[in-house]
């Protein structure tokens, strides 16, 4: 006779319970504190509907408001009330600890103060090279953060970004970050920034909202309620994106000299990859022309306090394309269709070559590509495939025309 072991039974929290003035609840993937709870009047034909007023207390959010039925609302809970402890015992902790303690909060006053004292290039799980210290060195000296990364294939922009966004987050200038780049590399972007920098980055896209969707209730925004997230242009692009974005954006674009304040902008830093797929381009036309890319960038970019764009190639060669570019990244800088003056060039742009890279001891740290030509013999079977192909362009071709 086998016996058959008892299911364990999971606890699970309850959630018929309403919250009182003052407690502390989780609604929306958010902490809210409770303002006032109005019940329904008594009826016995239908369900109670009790509309919660909530203050949120996550940081900069302070002053946002929400109401709910807390009856209907997907995920809430009652959170337990958080207190100092209860120092009456007599426990306290060692004095090395308590040193330890305050030299761990000097340290990181003294590193959020002075701007030559870098905390990214600890915290990273990378062997950061000297030369990938320039970005995020300008980015601390700046006011604010204009740059754009042109370093060459093989050097490290994407480490040279998280740098940057690490720094700020430690720094608390940035607490919303949102990646935008190339549907194929949302996946890369997210495991760089966690397997690098520990930041734990959401995709958000079509399949993201919808478990959203059902987790969080069809109200929840997830520009509200993650603070790091990478988006792909092309999902970026669709009116569902758009319409989450009108909700959290306000109706005009700030002025960007609004900092602080009500005007304060909604996200903080704007990383954009591949930033060559946003500039108009112009192979024929006197005046570059604005793809859909463009447009939604131009209108993006202005809602960021900060603004970091990549690309290894970000002239085509068209004047007009590379100005419209440098404008959507400090449109106080630079205007579009005029050159760019060489001081405010160099402060913005970061550009190094692999050849131009080198060791302390002047040795060049790449090596040198050369290209050379290969003589290859094709078979008769090859060339006859060949043949055939051309054929068949020739054939489409002439059939389009």
């Amino acid at each position: 006779m086998t016996q058959t072991a008892p299911t364990p039974r999971r606890t699970i929290a309850s959630t018929s319970a309403l919250p009182e003035p003052g407690a502390l609840v989780e609604v929306r993937g958010q902490s809210w504190a409770v303002v006032s709870v109005d019940p329904s009047p008594a009826s016995g034909d239908r369900a109670p509907a009790t509309l919660v007023h909530l203050q949120s207390v996550a940081d900069g959010r302070f002053g946002d408001t929400l109401s709910v039925i807390w009856e209907v609302e997907p995920g809430r809970r009652i959170l337990p009330a958080g207190s100092l402890p209860d120092a009456s015992t007599g426990r306290f902790d060692p004095p090395s600890r308590l040193a330890a303690f305050l030299d761990a909060v000097r340290w990181s006053a003294v590193a959020s103060a002075d701007a030559k004292n870098l905390q990214a290039p600890f915290r990273s799980g990378v062997a950061v090279e000297p030369y990938q210290l320039e970005p995020v060195s300008r980015a601390v000296g700046a006011p604010r953060v204009n740059l754009l990364l042109a370093d060459d294939v093989g050097l490290g922009k994407t480490i040279e970004a998280g740098l940057v966004v690490q720094e700020l987050l430690l720094r608390g200038r940035a607490r919303r970050v949102m990646v935008v780049c190339p549907a194929g590399l949302t996946l890369k972007w997210r495991d760089e920034m966690a397997e690098k920098f520990g930041l734990d980055f959401t995709i958000v896209d079509s399949q993201h909202c919808a478990t959203l969707r059902r987790t969080h209730g069809t109200a929840a925004n997830p520009f509200r309620i993650h603070p790091l997230t990478i988006v792909s242009l092309p999902w970026l692009r669709r009116p569902k994106a758009q319409r989450l974005l009108d909700e959290v954006l306000p109706p005009d674009s700030p002025d960007d000299n609004a900092g602080t304040g009500p005007d304060r902008r909604f996200f903080d830093l704007l990383v954009l990859d591949e930033a060559h797929h946003v500039a108009p381009a112009a192979p024929k036309q006197v005046y570059a022309v604005d793809s859909q890319q463009t447009k939604l960038i131009r209108r993006l970019a202005p809602h960021f306090e900060h603004r970091l764009f990549l690309s290894a190639t970000p002239h085509n060669g068209y004047p007009e394309s590379y100005t419209a570019l440098l404008e959507l990244i400090d449109n106080q800088k630079f205007v579009r269709g005029v050159e760019p003056d060489k001081a405010a060039r160099d402060e913005t742009v970061v550009r190094r070559l692999k050849s131009r890279v080198t060791r302390p001891d002047g040795t060049p740290q790449f090596r040198t590509r050369r290209t050379e030509e290969l003589e290859v013999e094709y078979t008769d079977r090859e060339r006859e495939i060949h043949t055939l192909l051309a054929d068949f362009a020739a054939l489409r071709k002439k059939r389009i025309t």
